[in-house]
């Protein structure tokens, strides 16, 4: 039995390629998140950091794993929408 897959456009690979450009953003965005971890965590243990580093460090860190959530969602949005076939 054969069956038919349907054909995938130009605009839909553009969509495709769209998409795994944010998961690689996505993959960057929880690497920074990981780098402002490890330096929040290098600075608590440093007498001369200024007090407000750390927290600041954890915010931003905070900051990046959300929107590393937010490209993954908008990635799978636009793999969904171009394997619709729209």
């Amino acid at each position: 039995m054969v069956t038919e897959s349907p054909e995938v456009t130009s605009s839909d690979t553009e969509l495709l390629d769209r998409a795994e450009a944010l998961r690689s953003d996505a993959e960057l965005m929880e690497e920074y998140a990981r780098r402002l971890r490890a330096t929040a965590d290098t600075l608590a243990g440093a007498p001369a950091a200024p007090e407000w580093s750390r927290p600041t460090l954890a915010r931003q860190a905070a900051a990046c794993a959300t929107a590393a959530g937010q490209l993954r969602a908008a990635a799978e949005a636009l793999r969904l929408h171009a394997r619709a076939g729209d």
